[in-house]
């Protein structure tokens, strides 16, 4: 089977209404932090523990940088610092129950706006779609290669 020519645009433009359904289940009036603090937090549950350093690179910024977007979010009550038991002199992110929550209530959020849209599609088409999204996860694992991997740039957040 042929391509269609514009494949990729198309899958841009359905990128951009996902990340739009995602956005609304986001609204700021909904989430007390921006949304670079909200990747803050995601990163500090999947990773647990997590110090600045480690945290600045992966979010490919400098230590100082991550450093102030820790502070933000532990002086709203959603991340505590604690010393490792293993080594008092390094300090762990370590996520609040208010931190929690509010990561769950804005998955169920975005879970709930994306499944509005898929109810608008019939069930022959979702299941089609859910094939080539697993599909396309599964190409992108095998080509996963940053875009600018030989960039030694780093980014201020």
């Amino acid at each position: 089977m042929e391509r269609p020519p514009d494949l990729a645009a198309a899958i841009d433009a359905a990128a951009e209404a996902l990340i739009g359904v995602l956005d609304s289940a986001t609204a700021p009036h909904t989430v007390p932090v921006s949304p670079t603090q909200l990747r803050v937090l995601s990163l500090i549950m999947s990773h647990p523990n997590t110090n600045v350093n480690r945290l600045a690179e992966l979010l490919e910024v400098v230590p100082s940088s991550a450093s102030r977007l820790c502070d933000r979010l532990e002086a709203v009550g959603l991340l505590r610092r604690a010393a490792d038991p293993r080594d008092r002199r390094e300090v762990r992110l370590i996520p609040t129950g208010a931190a929690e929550t509010l990561l769950r209530e804005l998955t169920e959020r975005r879970h709930q706006a994306v499944q509005a849209v898929l109810d608008r599609m019939p069930n022959r088409v979702q299941h089609e779609l859910l094939l080539a999204l697993v599909a396309f996860g599964q190409a992108a694992a095998l080509g996963a290669v940053p875009a600018d991997a030989d960039s030694t740039a780093v980014r201020t957040a």
